[in-house]
């Protein structure tokens, strides 16, 4: 089946940002090649939180890694997935059966991970998720040649929920993106409300991608009630809940604002005076800790300015641990099994200045802390992306789903 022109744009596109590699390893030209495709969002809500900045990502993941000195080298080329699950599948597909593309990362869209994910498998290749939140990833749809390095809807909806629930918000009503992802983050939310014995006292699914007037949402979220307003949503649409709830003086008539799954990128984008007092967790944050802050001063002159979100940190691990798992078994063994180099990136300890050192579970899942923050005042902001202050962490081994909880048919009791 042939490609969308719009997709063979934004893989020309994705072609151009490959070829600085391809260029600075001319001499190395005879060594094996690994390809990995970035399938992310290019032009659309989640082209900040994710998008060229997680091509970059993978892009200094490489740059850090020095792959040539491990014998072999790589390039990577990106695509838009247009929010489109079959879109997502054609690039996909194209990829594997004529680029030769060894890994595909990114996805920052549960749909679209899943459709890739059936890809993935058939042809025997690494689907690094980067970007999809659903928990289910690692759950009911967990597989062998998959690992899920992006915040998920069971830790960020746990994270904020469980701390709302602690200031007394025990009554909420739910804003769903009427998606696999939004409703596995109301999922999350219902199950989490109900064990802090609170009530879910309605919800209103709006249409993804497109709905930009969430009003006839706030209104039946007012009237409901609740003292919470749950977004279970992110990106653009996260941002427009957010300002249209302030715009309807909803917090000064003493309802909570629960992002259950938000970014940096979202913050700065509402500003400090829209967003202030949000509660939003995160799995990484630029300005965390000396580590967290040597990636940044890395990595942002190469961004034109988007400081990283935890799915940009979430590529750029992913990928670099891919890397240490092809050196380990070597490239012409990575490049015949997907599934065998996901198996030794499961064996291998992760290292690196985004997250320290963590690991990746049976199930696939990235095991990292996840963190709670409180998106600051203007007032105590010093530099424009200074936006949030740290309020609480969840350790690895405690912030995500338990492992024999899931359902991933993988784990083995």
């Amino acid at each position: 089946m042939s490609l969308p022109r719009r997709v063979l744009l934004a893989s020309a596109a994705g072609a151009a940002l490959a070829a600085p590699f391809i260029r600075a390893s001319a001499e190395t030209a005879a060594l094996p090649t690994v390809r990995i495709g970035v399938l992310t969002d290019l032009s659309g809500q989640y082209r900040d939180n994710s998008g060229p900045t997680s091509v970059l990502a993978a892009r200094q993941a490489v740059e850090d890694f020095r792959p040539e000195t491990h014998g072999f080298r790589v390039e990577i080329l990106a695509a838009d997935h247009q929010q489109k699950p079959d879109v997502a599948a054609m690039i996909a597909r194209q990829w594997f059966d004529t680029q030769g593309v060894d890994a595909v990362a990114d996805m920052n869209n549960t749909a679209v991970a899943l459709a890739v994910g059936n890809i993935v498998t058939s042809k025997n290749k690494a689907q690094l998720i980067t970007g999809a939140a659903s928990a289910d990833l690692t759950g009911k749809f967990c597989h062998a040649n998959m690992v899920h390095w992006a915040p998920d809807t069971w830790g960020d909806a746990h994270s904020t929920g469980n701390a709302v629930l602690r200031q007394g918000g025990d009554r909420w009503f739910l804003i769903v993106a009427d998606y696999a992802f939004g409703h596995a983050l109301e999922r999350e939310a219902r199950a989490l409300v109900a064990a802090g014995k609170g009530k879910v006292l309605g919800s209103a699914a709006y249409p993804f991608p497109g709905t930009t007037d969430f009003s006839s949402y706030l209104v039946q979220a007012e009237a409901s009630g609740a003292t919470v307003l749950g977004l279970c949503n992110t990106g653009g649409d996260m941002e427009n809940c957010v300002k249209q709830a302030r715009e309807f003086g909803l917090a000064e008539r003493g309802m909570k604002i629960a992002a259950l799954l938000g970014f940096v990128t979202e913050v700065h984008s509402m500003g400090l005076a829209t967003a202030q007092g949000l509660l939003i967790s995160e799995t990484f944050y630029w300005d965390l800790n000396e580590r967290t802050r040597a990636f940044t001063n890395r990595f942002l002159p190469k961004t034109n300015g988007n400081y990283p979100s935890s799915l940009h940190a979430s590529c750029y691990s992913g990928v670099l641990h891919y890397l240490k798992a092809v050196a380990a078994l070597g490239p012409e063994r990575a490049k015949a099994s997907g599934r065998e180099t996901i198996a030794a990136m499961k064996q291998i300890p992760t290292e690196d200045d985004c997250f320290g050192r963590a690991r990746v579970r049976a199930d696939g899942r990235f095991d990292c802390a996840v963190h709670l923050f409180r998106v600051k005042k203007p007032s105590e902001s010093r530099v424009p992306w200074d936006v949030y202050t740290l309020v609480a962490t969840t350790p690895a081994g405690s912030a995500f789903r338990p492992l024999a909880e899931g359902g991933c048919p993988l784990v083995h009791a």
